[in-house]
Formats: structure tokens, sequence, C-alpha cells
């Protein structure tokens, strides 16, 4: 490491740059040139970097932060909270459009301290909506019973049943509950981060919509987003799912009577869905689990998908063209994919009452032609090579 940093550097910054990543955007291919993004063993040979690096690294990170909490005569982080006094606009940084922002609002004194309520260190109360199912939970683990809540929900109602979840968690770990142990019978709009981390043997049956991130982190629950039984829209053309779904879903179910948004089963890796159209970069960069797309996608699907298989239903044959070609191929369906496609769209009908998939189903033999398999190029590779059977579900 050089004794002379640039203008503006810090010792951490030069830490990073010192051992490792060099920036090559290809974590998702398996080729990384310097051995860290990859399970290559001959790649992996040329990586120059120790745990001793890393502990360094961090230890010129805390130096310096205490450098410059020294600066501003600060002793602990949490003194810095609310500390507005201690920042300053930098006159001279960024372009002329930067210079024209009036940060003073940002920079108010806010009066807070460490005991504010609302402060970072302070809890975050439950809601009523919380406290009722997050008792469900607990009536089921001491009765043993099927325990059913209905509720109202609005998009102010966030990660709604993750408390639930984690009181489950504390009782159970991972095992959960037998399947819809508990259901939630939800109406109206969710707001971000439904049904966030929700463990398994939770049923979570919403008849409305929601908002970004559903299912974030999904741990074995299941979920269904149902159009109104009383509406007149065409699901698959109306957007029912925020962006982001299953973001880092681990397992569980997501069945989606509706079109969802951008980055559909980001970084997915064990969980199912089935979803009625979606937008751009779907199942980015994903490393398992199963999706069914009964409808049109978005541009650059499939980009880094490196595990598990989707399905897409390409009635327009245009789908190719909007497919990132990159990790993953297009193949036709076998039997078993056949078999497996009907009994979800099956399942899909009874738990939505989707009419996408009762037209899909109603004519079979023509509809199952129009499907594409998408299957990442080395999660096939390794199928083929140790001959196992793809386990669907």
């Amino acid at each position: 490491m050089s004794d002379v940093l640039p203008e503006g550097w810090g010792v951490a910054t030069a830490a990073l740059i010192a051992e490792g990543c060099i920036m090559m955007r290809k974590c998702h291919l398996n080729t990384c040139p310097v051995g860290i993004a990859t399970q290559n063993p001959e790649l992996r040979k040329l990586f120059s970097g120790k745990p001793e690096h890393v502990i360094q690294m961090f230890t010129f990170m805390a130096e310096e932060l205490r450098e410059i909490m020294a600066q501003l005569g600060f002793r602990t982080v949490d003194a810095m909270v609310g500390q507005a006094h201690a920042l300053k606009v930098d006159e001279g940084a960024g372009n002329w459009k930067a210079q024209q922002l009036d940060l003073g609002r940002l920079l108010a004194d806010a009066g807070w301290s460490k005991g504010t309520p609302g402060a970072p260190t302070q809890p975050i109360p439950s809601t009523p909506l919380d406290q009722t199912m997050v008792a469900a939970v607990q009536e089921r683990l001491s009765t043993g019973d099927v325990v059913a809540v209905r509720a109202l929900v609005k998009n102010t109602d966030r990660a709604i049943g993750t408390e639930a979840s984690h009181e489950l968690t504390k009782a159970r770990g991972a095992e959960g509950l037998p399947e819809d142990a508990v259901i939630y019978r939800l109406e109206g709009s969710a707001g971000q981060s439904f049904a966030a981390f929700a463990a398994r043997g939770l049923t979570f049956h919403l008849t409305g919509e929601s908002n970004d991130y559903t299912g974030k982190g999904l741990s074995g629950a299941k979920v269904i987003i149902q159009m109104p039984p009383e509406s007149d829209t065409v699901a698959h053309r109306n957007i029912a799912c925020g962006n982001v779904a299953l973001y880092g879903a681990t397992s569980g179910e997501l069945f989606v009577n509706g079109v969802a948004g951008e980055r559909f089963a980001v970084r997915n890796s064990g969980a199912t869905a089935v979803v009625e159209g979606i937008g751009d970069h779907g199942c980015e960069y994903m490393t398992g689990g199963r999706v069914i797309v009964l409808g049109k996608t978005g541009k650059n699907f499939g980009a880094g998908m490196s595990g598990g298989i989707a399905y897409v239903y390409d009635e327009g044959g245009t789908f190719a063209s909007r497919f990132n070609a990159d990790s993953a191929d297009l193949d036709p369906l076998d039997t078993e994919d056949q078999e497996w496609l009907t009994t979800m769209l099956r399942r899909h009908i009874e738990l939505t009452a989707s009419q996408r998939a009762e037209e899909i189903l109603g004519n079979w033999q023509l509809n199952a032609q129009r499907f594409i398999k998408v299957f990442p190029r080395e999660y096939k590779r390794i199928v083929q090579t140790l001959n196992v059977k793809i386990h669907h579900g």
C-alpha cells in the first residue's frame, strides 16, 4: 500500500483496494478473475487475500472513524445521533444543479437525543394489527388448533406478519408449524414488506394488493394475493404486487392473481411462485426455487440466474427478445415439467380463482407448447453430470 494516498482517500478506502475485488462485474458468471465470487477451484487459487487482511481493514475503518469523531468532539456513535450542528454543506461539491439545493431543513436541529421517542435507539411499538397477529400464533402454540384471523389493512401497515413470524420462530425455530396452522385473511392495500420473513405454517391471504418487497426473505409461509371477487379488472393486465417481491426468499410459496413489478424473485433461493406477469429484471440472480409467469415479462429476464427454474407462458412468442442469455438457456418442457405445471395451475385456481390459469388449462395441449423453460446453464450441467432428478416444488 502506498504511503501517499490520493486526496480525499482514507486509510480504509486504500485497504479495500489493496486486496481482492477489481470490479470486473462478473460475480454471477462463476469466472471471477481474482477468485472471490467463484466456486471454481482453479480460480479460487488466485485469491491472494487472508483473514488478517479483513481484520486489518476493519481496524483501519474503526481508527479512521475514531479520528473523525475526535475532531468533532464525540466519544461514542450514540452521542452523534441528532447532532445536526456538526454537519455543514460543501459549497463546492457537485455540479451547478447540486449547488441550487437548499439543505437547510435537512440540517436543522431537531432536538433529538437518545431518549427522544422515534429516535433510532428507541424500539418501534407494535401496531394493533401486529398484536392481533402475534396473539393468533400464541393461541395456536398453546391450543394446537387452527387459528384464523380477519382484518383490514392499509398501505401504512408495513412488514405485516413479520412480528408474528418472530414469535413463531422463537418457539419453534425453522421447523415452524404445519401448513395453514395460522391463517390471516386480509383485505385492502398492504404496505411495504408484506409477509417479510414469514415463517412456515403461516398463511397470508390478501384480497387486494401489496406494495414493494412482498415476501422478502420468505421463510416457509404461504402468501396469496387475490383480486377482489367483485372487481371487473383483468388480473393479468393489472398490478397486484409491487417491486422486488420474494427478494432473498429461502422457502415458501407466493401466488399472485395479477401482475408484479420489477425484479420479481431477485436472489430467490428456494421459494415457489405463480404470478400472472412481471416487470423488468425478473429472476435476477436467482439461485433456487421455481417461478411460473403466466403473462408478459419485462426486459433482462434471468440476468445472473444461476439456479432454480422459471417457466414463462410466451403467448406472443416474443420472450426471447427480453431474455438475458448470459447464464441460462431456453428449453422446451419435458413430461415432468408439464405434470408439475398443471398441478400448480390447478392450485393457483383453487387459491386465487385465477381466470388466466383457467384459460391456459382449458386448452392445455396447445398452451403447453407456449411455455418456455428457463434453465440456468451451470445448474443444468450439474444435473446432467450427476444424473439427478430435479425436485419440483
